[in-house]
């Protein structure tokens, strides 16, 4: 799927005769493709180049585009400059989120344009995500949930969190993801209270929650989910924790809709943790748009003033942090619509006890 058109169709709106694509995520939003090249998307034409190790793919996979093979004599801003000048482009947009400032001069010094930073443009069109990107991110969730039904009945005492992460990745890749969407998080006991621990050679022993957080990609779309399980009977506080989260996130998710702002939708799941007494220990946002990215825009945070777009897709993932102690984390993934939202986690969300 390529999303060249609807580039194009919003480069008047923006001021400019082009835009240049030259990030992972955007080359395979506009393309369907990515073969680390550099992408011009016109009002009337797109050019795209790339090297040998990608130019018959490219060839055969890429439509709407013209395909330019660089080589020791014409890099990718050769090219580029050969069709700016041959087509007459004056202003044209870069990915200000993702250059960098030294390619930015690199830019500059061949390119006979000015260049607008123009990450909004492609931002505000990735927000809404198409049919398309949709079913693939339901494949992608798909494939999360058959792998924590797997990961259950592989948990016990006396394996560390890298051993457990090792066979999340493991079922994620047989089940039908492609990659990661990122490195998994396994957080045993005390560190739990830890947002984005790394998996180490801590060993889960009864008693313990263990926090699970990880994501494929299918078709390049990504899917998120975290599960928090006890391994043994939990304390009576580790439920009332477990419980007041779940009961935020229920909220959160009652009151996720297109058209607000992020931060009401963080607002509705930031009070009930706040009422239960634990509003200090929750800290970070109630979650992030998702998609060729694991993080996009806009996000449910109390900082979030932007409206949410139709067929959004955001994670819903309150947690409570005790440090020293232990954390809980739930996380599912939702379709943002004018009357509320689709939840495509299928996983369980009641305490599970192994």
């Amino acid at each position: 799927m390529n999303h060249l058109d609807k580039i194009a169709a919003q480069l008047p709106e923006h001021g400019l005769d082009a835009m240049l694509i030259t990030s992972h995520s955007g080359e395979r939003y506009a393309l369907g493709f990515h073969g680390e090249g550099m992408l011009l998307v016109t009002r009337h034409g797109t050019h795209y180049s790339t090297d040998g190790r990608y130019i018959e793919a490219a060839q055969e996979q890429i439509s709407g585009a013209e395909i330019s093979l660089v080589n020791t004599d014409q890099t990718h801003l050769d090219l580029a400059q050969q069709y700016i000048q041959a087509h007459g482009l004056h202003n044209v947009g870069f990915e200000s989120g993702h250059v960098t400032v030294d390619a930015l001069h690199r830019y500059s010094q061949k390119l006979t344009c000015i260049l607008t930073p123009a990450q909004d443009l492609l931002d505000n069109l990735r927000a809404s995500k198409d049919a398309g990107e949709l079913d693939a991110m339901r494949r992608a969730q798909a494939v999360t949930d058959g792998a924590f039904r797997a990961i259950l009945n592989y948990i016990r005492p006396g394996l560390s969190e890298l051993e457990i992460a090792a066979r999340l990745v493991y079922e994620l890749l047989r089940q039908g993801g492609e990659k990661l969407s990122f490195d998994p998080i396994v957080a045993a006991g005390t560190n739990g209270s830890r947002p984005h621990a790394v998996p180490s050679r801590q060993i889960v022993e009864t008693g313990m929650f263990i926090t699970l957080d990880f994501g494929c990609k299918v078709d390049g779309y990504c899917s998120d989910m975290t599960r928090t399980v006890a391994l043994g009977q939990p304390t009576e506080e580790m439920e009332s924790v477990y419980a007041t989260v779940l009961a935020a996130q229920k909220a959160g998710i009652r009151a996720a809709r297109a058209g607000i702002p992020g931060c009401e939708i963080d607002a509705a799941a930031r009070q009930v943790i706040t009422e239960a007494g634990y509003g200090d220990f929750f800290s970070h946002g109630f979650g992030h748009s998702l998609g060729l990215d694991i993080h996009e825009s806009p996000n449910a945070s109390s900082r979030e003033t932007k409206l949410i777009p139709e067929n959004a897709v955001l994670s819903a993932e309150p947690g409570i942090y005790l440090p020293g102690r232990f954390g809980v984390r739930i996380e599912d993934v939702l379709i943002l619509n004018e009357n509320g939202c689709e939840n495509i986690t299928r996983s369980p969300k009641d305490l599970i006890v192994l």
